[in-house]
């Protein structure tokens, strides 16, 4: 947003109209993370309030209700209620009390930016705790799901949704055609246009990707159909749970985390889906690279150079040890178990390593424009964002990396290293 002072006034005639009250001091955030949504404080005679806006394309087509926080907490998970909230298509928003502790999100940050062991053993802790619920909470909620079920829940708003036009129906389409398809690509050194980057493997550190961005993009619209993904079943789910949208709560030497915004939240969540934006945006998408793009440029290098058929990278970006950390936590105490008892119920298809790669790879070349200039992106930014969202998408031809060894960790065929 440009100029968020001048749009404060109208938000807060807005929230006049929709709640039947008197905001004061209205302020919005400039924060980083909210990259599809609006948030920030006002005052009442009651109190002190949070707010935030969610605006997704299309969402007047939604069917259901778009925030369903008591599902979560139906389901034993840690949410934070909404105090008043407007379902409206193009007024999606949450009115909370304002609370003074951090989103996990900021917490994390710190970490990247200085590593404090201390602080870190205390949110590592908070996510295996928190980690720890999600995980009793999706074996009890498991349950077979029906394709109309599957595809009538809000979660495909963030992954097959972005790829499409839904009336009529186009492929390429949505974000997908919008961000990339016939655009061009500056990158370090050179500008690639679409027809010719979406056709190069990409070798990153020596590690060459059999898949192409091209063949990550129309693999993801064929298996990522609301109603194939049925067949691993559903589970009640935040499915956004981004650490933007994660309170973090201290007392002493704890600390426990719970969920708000549950924009997508839902009961009949496609079990594979379930985990995914939470996989990528918490752990792949740090340090810095998508959310603050310039900071990362000053941090990393990245270089490329042109060979037959690839794009050759060399960069120095990496997990931070809390990341690190966090990975860990994900695969033994939620994807692990969780796969576990897919295949114990005989619901987890053959095909679910790909499933999760291309989840994965939705993350970050949709929520946001990762070409350079198009938005915030650096040329050096837009290079290792390119990079990880190959590398979390496709197998490499030979060797391992990262995500490689996450999914052999999580393999419930393969002896357990966690």
């Amino acid at each position: 947003m440009r100029d968020p002072a001048a749009a404060e006034a109208p938000l807060a005639a807005l929230l006049a109209d929709l709640f039947a009250v008197k905001p004061l001091k209205l302020k919005i955030n400039l924060d980083q993370y909210s990259l599809n949504s609006l948030n920030g404080f006002f005052n009442t005679e009651d109190g002190a309030f949070f707010f935030k806006f969610h605006q997704e394309e299309g969402e007047e087509a939604m069917a259901g209700e778009y925030y369903r926080a008591d599902i979560l907490a139906k389901a034993g998970l840690p949410v934070d209620q909404p105090v008043l909230m407007s379902t409206l298509p193009g007024e999606q928003i949450l009115i909370y009390r304002r609370r003074d502790e951090p989103r996990f999100s900021d917490v994390l940050r710190t970490l990247d930016l200085a590593d404090e062991p201390a602080l870190r053993a205390l949110a590592v802790e908070a996510e295996r705790q928190l980690s720890q619920s999600l995980s009793a909470t999706y074996r009890d909620t498991l349950h077979p799901i029906s394709p109309a079920e599957a595809s009538a829940e809000p979660i495909h708003r963030l992954f097959h949704e972005r790829l499409i036009d839904r009336a009529p129906y186009a492929f390429p389409g949505g974000r997908y055609r919008d961000f990339y398809v016939g655009q061009s690509f500056p990158l370090p050194g050179q500008t690639l246009d679409w027809e010719d980057i979406s056709t190069r493997r990409f070798t990153v550190n020596g590690v060459t990707y059999a898949s192409t961005l091209g063949d990550l993009f129309t693999a993801a619209e064929a298996r990522l159909r609301p109603e194939r993904l049925a067949d691993a079943g559903g589970v009640v789910a935040h499915g956004d749970a981004h650490n933007a949208n994660v309170w973090f709560s201290q007392q002493g030497e704890q600390a426990h985390l719970s969920f708000f915004d549950p924009a997508f939240a839902g009961a009949h969540v496609p079990t594979l889906l379930a985990e995914i934006k939470a996989s990528f945006h918490n752990i792949f998408a740090h340090p810095f690279w998508l959310y603050e793009p310039r900071l990362a440029s000053d941090w990393f290098t990245a270089q490329m150079a042109l060979d037959e058929g690839r794009i050759v990278v060399e960069t120095d970006w990496r997990l931070s040890p809390i990341r690190a950390e966090l990975l860990a936590v994900k695969a033994r105490e939620v994807w692990r178990p969780l796969l576990a008892e897919l295949k114990n119920r005989n619901m987890l298809p053959q095909d679910w390593r790909q499933v999760i790669r291309l989840g994965l790879f939705l993350c970050p070349t949709l929520v946001m424009n990762l070409r350079a200039h198009a938005r915030s992106h650096t040329e050096i930014s837009s290079l290792i964002g390119l990079c990880v969202a190959v590398m979390v998408g496709s197998a490499p031809v030979e060797g391992e990396d990262i995500v490689t060894r996450f999914l052999d960790s999580i393999d419930p065929d393969r002896p357990s290293r966690l």
